[in-house]
């Protein structure tokens, strides 16, 4: 890379670090990084792999982009009022607005902007008080999923989807969760249940428009293969790139003029349930998904750094993806998705990460660190890798992941071993027969 190529990037991760492959690929592109991570426990998190700084604010001006991971400031949603404010200063921001921010810490403003715009949404509604939803369900017996809301929306097993047709698990739940967690469960949303697909959409904003390239994603969320055990923040991600399709038209497409008022920059994910009825939106994450980035990365076949920093600055960035389909998987360690500092301190702390090939194609880093050159486990998650392939065919890119899996050694790790299958399951031919995807890649 010529030196006038090289940009500087500032990468800002306020609440855990969740950013730092990224930044590493960034940086092994030759671009100059410095990256902050605010929580102590992680801050050990991509040493010996990415350039740090423990000011973050004192390298404002030094930075040509400013890149926030996350919607979060310690336990407070803020770093869309940051970015908003940086841009009012001149500078060029991957981030997003208060609004924006708003999407995903409040449901209900996020379902509001939704129909405003035309969108359609499923059947909802919030409540504050357990009683008063244990009896709307009694009232109106289906089965609902409960989505809590406020700061415990961040404890994922708590999401819970409904399974009786009268709901009466539901108003099992809800009980369970006034006795265990009413102090600090500020509100729930009580959604209809809808039958079909689970597909998200991901496009790339750069205060204006969305990029051409659109992402679709398939989220699997529970920690053991066939979708069982607890909820997990995400357990592996499969994908495919394609155009602005039926299914961007219909939400995003929506969507774009109240981003662009808002002057919206980065990534922003729509997931949804679709079927031969129509398209119903779940939920927003405006903000990077995780490990839905590390996968992108992995399909960008364009510089990474000059794409963010395009966008960020809204000089019409490009984007190359590979055309097939890409998985990944997290690999764990005990005891996630749980808090247990003895399991910890006992199975993962510092665990030794060997690879038994040269290789590192498609090992992407989560919570880790090197040390006299030796990958090991950091922070307190239990999250240190995750794995990626790609393919023509998701079959195609199943096996380069779970293969790359197979070289990798540590001790109690585990992963699901069935991400992508429902693709090739059938769920792949319901979404073209249902006409949203357009042309496939």
């Amino acid at each position: 890379m010529n030196a006038s190529d090289t940009k500087r990037f500032l990468f800002c991760s306020l609440d855990a670090a969740l950013i730092t492959d990224l930044a590493w690929q960034v940086h092994r592109e030759g671009h100059d990084v410095k990256y902050y991570i605010e929580a102590e426990s992680d801050r050990e998190i991509g040493d010996g792999f990415v350039p740090k700084t423990d000011d973050w604010r004192a390298d404002v001006e030094w930075a040509d982009v400013i890149v926030f991971d996350d919607i979060w400031v310690g336990n407070e949603v803020g770093t869309g009022k940051l970015a908003q404010d940086l841009r009012k200063e001149g500078h060029a921001v991957v981030g997003g607005t208060p609004n924006t921010d708003r999407l995903e810490e409040d449901r209900g403003y996020a379902m509001e902007v939704l129909e405003e715009h035309g969108v359609n949404t499923i059947e909802h509604r919030e409540f504050t008080d357990f009683e008063e939803g244990i009896q709307f369900v009694r009232e109106n017996p289906a089965p609902y999923v409960i989505k809590p809301l406020g700061e415990v929306q961040n404890v994922k097993r708590l999401l819970y989807v409904g399974r009786d047709d009268d709901g009466s698990d539901v108003i099992d739940v809800l009980r369970a969760y006034k006795k265990a967690w009413g102090h600090r469960m500020k509100g729930f949303q009580l959604q209809r249940k809808v039958d079909g697909v689970e597909i998200a959409t991901c496009g790339f904003f750069d205060g204006e428009e969305f990029i051409d390239e659109v992402n679709f994603n398939f989220e699997h969320k529970r920690l053991f293969p066939g979708n069982i055990g607890p909820q997990t923040g995400e357990m592996g991600t499969s994908m495919f790139w394609a155009g602005q399709n039926k299914l961007f038209a219909e939400t995003f497409g929506k969507l774009e003029g109240w981003l662009a008022e808002e002057g919206y920059v980065g990534s922003i994910d729509l997931n949804c349930i679709v079927n031969a009825n129509g398209i119903y939106p779940l939920e927003f994450t405006p903000r990077f998904g995780y490990p839905t980035i590390t996968l992108q990365e992995e399909s960008l076949e364009s510089s990474t750094g000059q794409f963010f920093y395009d966008l960020a600055h809204g000089t019409d960035p490009e984007l190359e993806v590979h055309n097939g389909f890409q998985v990944a998987i997290r690999v764990v360690l005990p005891p996630f998705p749980f808090d247990d500092e003895k399991t910890y301190d006992e199975n993962s702390r510092n665990a030794a990460v060997v690879f038994e090939t040269d290789s590192r194609e498609g090992i992407h880093l989560e919570d880790t660190k090197k040390v006299d050159g030796q990958w090991r486990a950091a922070g307190e998650s239990g999250m240190p890798l995750v794995v990626t392939g790609k393919g023509e065919t998701m079959q195609e890119a199943r096996e380069q992941c779970y293969g790359r899996v197979d070289d990798i050694v540590i001790p109690n790790l585990y992963y699901r071993d069935d991400v992508g299958e429902r693709w090739m399951d059938g769920e792949g031919d319901r979404l073209q027969a249902w006409g949203y995807l357009g042309p496939m890649p």
